[in-house]
Order: C-alpha cells, then sequence, then structure tokens
C-alpha cells in the first residue's frame, strides 16, 4: 500500500508557515501500514494541484492525502481540482450546508459577526465532489474522501487541530476504509542513546548485519537534539531479525542507552523522579530547562521550581553565590555551577537540583573560556553531586538546546545512581 501526501498552500511554499501535517499524516500511516512514497508542497494555483495529484497517481499512490485549501475564499481550491482530477462534478451537499450554517450561527452569536455574510461566503464549503464522503468538520471545513478509480483522494483542511480531529472520521468513511483494509501493519519500536558519536552506531549495526541478517528490518538513525534515535520497522513474524538487533546494540553501545522502548529524556526523567523533587537554577539557557521539565503532565509532582539568575546580581541574591567566587572564578565555571545548584537546593527545597551556567554566544568567549563553554552540576540533598564542564558546538540557539540535553541526561545519571559514561 502506498501513500503521497499533498500539502497545499502558497503561505507554507514560501516558509512563511512551517508544515506540521505532512510528518504527522506520515507517522500516522506507517502506523497503518502504509508506505509513504512522497510529500509535496504546493501553492494555491490550481494547475500545480492537479500536476502533484497526477504524478503521485503515476507513481503507484493508492491513497493521496492532501491538506489545506478547504476555507471560504477564492484561493481555497482543492475541493474543485480534487473533483476535475477524479473526473466528479461539484454538488451541493444540502446536509452539511445546514450543518455549516449551524457552527456559523453559533460563531456569529458568540463573536458577533454578521451571519447572513458569513453564510454566503461559506456556502462553497459544501460543495463536494459528486459520489464523495463528507467528513464533518472541525472548524468550518469540511473533509472529503473522494473515489479516483482503484485509488482514494482524502482532502483535511490546513490547521492542524482540525486535521487531527477529522483524521479518524475520514479513516473510517466506506472508501478509505475498503483501501486500509488491505495495508499489513507495520511494528515498530525506537532505540534512544545519547553522548555517542553517529558513527560509533552506524559501526555497531554494520558489526550486527555482519552477524545477522537484517534485511526483514527497515532502520533509518537520526540525530536530534543530542540524542541518537534507532527507528525501526518490521513485518509481524520478524521476531529472531528484532531480537539480534537489540542484542547487538545492547552489547555494543548499551552504556549510553537510556530508552529501548522509544520513551523520551523527559519521559525518562519523570519516571526516575517518583517520591522526589527536583528545581533548576539556570543563567545561559534562560528557562529552557524548566519548560522541558515541566513538559511532561504531572510535573507538578516532582517540580519544584526555578531560578532564572541571568546576571551576577541576580546570581547572588536570588541564589545565595558568594560575589567574591564569581570574581574568583568567573560566573562560567565550575564553582559557580555547584553554588548554584546548593541555593536552588536550599532556597526552593528540593531533593535534587540541576544548575546551568554558560557562554551561549555569539560574543563573550575567550580563549580559555570560548563560545559554548558550560558548565553544570546536578546535587541531591544528600550531597551526591555530578559536575560537568564542557564546549558545545553551534551557534546560540544550539548551545542552549544541548545544554538541556545534556543537564536532563546528567539529572537522569544522578537519579539513577552512576556516572556517565566517558
Amino acid at each position: 500500500m502506498r501513500a503521497g501526501i499533498l500539502v497545499t498552500g502558497t503561505e507554507v511554499l514560501s516558509g512563511f508557515i512551517s508544515d506540521r501535517n505532512g510528518p504527522w499524516i506520515s507517522a500516522r500511516l506507517g502506523e497503518l501500514g502504509v508506505e509513504v512514497i512522497q510529500i509535496a508542497i504546493v501553492g494555491d494555483r490550481p494547475e500545480d494541484l492537479e500536476a502533484a495529484l497526477g504524478a503521485m497517481r503515476d507513481q503507484g499512490a493508492d491513497l493521496i492525502v492532501t491538506s489545506g485549501g478547504l476555507g471560504p475564499t477564492a484561493d481555497d481550491l482543492t475541493a474543485e481540482v480534487v473533483g476535475r482530477f477524479t473526473g466528479r462534478d461539484l454538488v451541493l451537499d444540502t446536509e452539511m450546508e445546514e450543518k455549516i450554517q449551524r457552527i456559523l450561527e453559533n460563531f456569529a452569536r458568540r463573536l458577533k459577526f454578521d451571519a447572513e455574510a458569513l453564510r454566503e461566503s461559506n456556502r462553497k464549503q459544501a460543495m463536494i465532489p459528486e459520489g464523495a464522503t463528507a467528513i464533518d468538520p472541525a472548524g468550518t471545513a469540511p473533509g472529503l474522501v473522494v473515489p479516483a478509480g482503484d485509488a482514494v483522494v482524502v482532502v483535511l483542511p490546513g490547521p492542524p487541530r482540525e486535521l487531527h480531529e477529522m483524521w479518524p472520521r475520514a479513516l473510517a468513511a466506506a472508501p478509505a476504509r475498503a483501501l486500509l483494509d488491505r495495508a499489513e501493519p507495520f511494528e515498530a519500536f525506537s532505540i534512544r542513546m545519547f553522548g555517542v558519536p553517529e558513527s560509533e552506531l552506524a559501526q555497531a549495526l554494520r558489526e550486527i548485519e555482519d552477524e545477522t541478517d537484517l534485511g526483514p528490518l527497515e532502520i533509518t538513525t537520526c540525530l536530534r537534539g543530542g540524542e541518537l534515535i534507532t527507528d525501526v520497522r518490521h513485518r509481524a513474524g520478524e521476531e529472531a531479525a528484532v531480537e539480534a538487533l537489540r542484542k547487538g546494540l545492547e552489547a555494543r553501545l548499551g552504556q549510553w542507552t537510556f530508552s529501548e522502548s522509544g520513551e523520551t529524556i523527559g519521559e525518562v526523567v519523570a519516571k526516575r523522579l517518583e517520591g522526589r523533587t527536583v528545581a533548576v537554577a539556570e543563567s545561559c539557557t534562560g528557562g529552557l530547562l524548566a519548560g522541558r521539565l515541566t513538559d511532561m503532565p504531572g510535573a507538578s509532582a516532582y517540580f519544584r521550581g526555578g531560578v532564572v539568575a541571568y546576571s551576577n546580581e541576580a546570581k547572588a541574591e536570588l541564589l545565595g553565590v558568594d560575589p567574591g567566587m564569581i570574581e574568583s572564578h568567573g560566573a562560567v565555571s565550575p564553582e559557580v555551577a555547584e553554588a548554584m545548584a546548593d541555593g536552588a537546593l536550599e532556597r526552593l527545597g528540593a531533593d535534587v537540583a540541576c544548575a546551568v551556567t554558560g557562554i551561549a554566544g555569539p560574543d563573550g568567549g575567550s580563549e580559555e573560556k570560548p563560545v559554548g563553554y558550560v558548565c553544570f552540576c546536578v546535587k541531591s540533598a544528600a550531597g551526591d553531586v555530578l559536575p560537568r564542564d564542557i564546549v558545545l558546538p553551534g551557534d546560540r540557539a544550539d548551545v542552549r538546546g544541548r545544554s538541556v540535553a545534556v543537564a536532563m541526561h546528567l539529572l537522569r545519571y544522578l537519579l539513577e545512581g552512576r556516572e556517565p559514561p566517558r
């Protein structure tokens, strides 16, 4: 089963808006056992949209999913183009027109808009290709499931919230369901590592492949946020190859592996913190570490709070760092990082604290402490301490983002009671 994904909108093509729909749809289709052959972005010109639909059909797509172009304005032409592509005239769906009308009347009452003007401009949204299945909207734009010979075109709106809500309804429509019933779902898992070079993983995979046929497995690796992620997809019945891969990676790179089930570092740390609390003291990361720790639902059970102490004065006043220490060692130093952690422990009453101070750039570096030099200290109220000072590559955003990743993993190591591998 092969699929193409077509994202429409000049605002996406021009880069003003990032495409969030294509990757999301691709992931959902992968879970269903559908091979995505292409994600394409086209503007609002109908001839470009129709050409892209034709190209996907010519590449053997059994399913084409589009997003965008279902609004009430003149440049929202996806339904019309899909109708022409599938050889179907547009007809008024009176039932859908009534549903849209009720939605608009509700909007008009709440927002004090002219309901009649809204109704007239949105009437085109109830025009659907003859024989298509209309999907109830999450906003005002209905989706469409349109048979196209042996293939099916699923047409969904551009706003991600609406698309996500309508996705299961679109898949439940008879034409889509009949097509997807032929797909053979993949089984998938992810293994996450931190601190190991990508070249080491590549070498490990080569060695495992010398011992075992990994051909039945689709293996992709990606370096993201300082973490090395190995994604594996396979059909049912390939347990022997999966087990060989898992054991081979554990034997070679187990000390750097923090999740064999795809859990993020945030999820892992949240589990390790069960029954304990954490506080943070941040300088160069400016609250990003606190944000990462509180991304998880239920963070109030373990997160006590955080202090962003950017200036030297703030480090002294808010965290109790000795100004003389800052003068002697510098604000970016292992000594100050530990003092910041001590201050967070004392003032926020946590079981564990994590402190970060560094030079994110682009200015402020020196020969001794270049841009990217960051000092970390994770410390427990019981006296366990895990310090690190390293030089991180990249621009300001890279250094700050990587600092958060390092801090999260140092926190994990301290919670697990072990030293990071060198």
